[in-house]
């Protein structure tokens, strides 16, 4: 199946804006235009010239940013053996929750719960596999909103998220923390800005390397910067965009991409 970008160019756009304080009219002053110029812009409209003179305004990729309003790219389909993607509805939008496993141990991973246990956990029967921990990449309501009641149908496995974020029930943890199990392993990267306890879990299997990434970054996109706008910035930049480029990419919502068609399209980045 396939999944939608989350963002486009008025979402990305309406980010940066945002991020760096730029009003609509202060935008429209310094590109030349009519304030209903960018709220038209905003709301989806495609005039090609002023997005490019927005872009540079914003330390964006004016050509990425330009694709993106063509809509002329979304990530190849990834298909990876042993994990499964849940793309599940939350009021007017998608959330993604994940399962990675064992082949030969069935013992199984969660990262995200989103809002509805039941698809998981038919999914967990389905295949007879056996979580052995939950990880949370950070504690938005739309990404937890099921953890409860997934816990239980699960058979209450530990559930590790970042210390800035504590539950009641859950482990603790710092960057620099590591798990194993079996053929599975992973380090949590402390990846704030979006939320403030914001945490990528870089997983290795084998020869195969995923990061779970929460709502940091997004195919073409990112998270906007509730906490800090350049604080997400920085941290995306030193700690996900330096991974090898063959890394995979699963974020909160969206199609899985990786580093490599991150670099090539996501505006958010212009240096690479």
């Amino acid at each position: 199946m396939k999944i939608e970008l989350e963002d486009f160019h008025e979402d990305i756009i309406g980010k940066a804006m945002r991020g760096l304080g730029v009003g609509k009219s202060e935008m429209a002053m310094r590109t030349g235009s009519e304030r209903s110029d960018i709220e038209a812009i905003l709301s989806g409209g495609v005039n090609e010239s002023l997005i490019c003179l927005m872009a540079d305004e914003l330390n964006l990729d004016k050509d990425k940013l330009l694709r993106s309003a063509r809509k002329e790219w979304c990530p190849a389909l990834i298909k990876v053996k042993a994990l499964k993607q849940f793309n599940l509805p939350f009021g007017g939008m998608h959330v993604n929750a994940y399962l990675v496993w064992d082949e030969f141990t069935r013992k199984a991973w969660i990262f995200d719960t989103g809002p509805a246990a039941d698809p998981i956990n038919e999914f967990i029967e389905m295949k007879n596999l056996e979580i052995d921990a939950i990880f949370l990449t950070h504690t938005h309501h739309d990404h937890i909103a099921c953890l409860d009641d997934l816990k239980q149908k699960t058979r209450n496995p530990p559930v590790f998220v970042h210390k800035l974020e504590a539950l009641v029930n859950c482990n603790s943890i710092t960057e620099g923390f590591k798990h194993s199990c079996d053929s599975l392993s992973l380090e949590a990267v402390h990846t704030h800005g979006h939320s403030i306890g914001g945490t990528t879990f870089l997983l290795q299997r084998k020869n195969e390397n995923i990061a779970f990434v929460g709502d940091a970054i997004f195919a073409g996109s990112m998270g906007g910067g509730m906490i800090s706008y350049k604080g997400a910035l920085r941290t995306n930049r030193e700690k996900i965009m330096t991974l090898p480029e063959e890394v995979i990419l699963c974020p909160g919502h969206g199609p899985i991409s990786t580093i490599e068609q991150e670099k090539k399209n996501n505006p958010f980045f212009p240096e690479h």
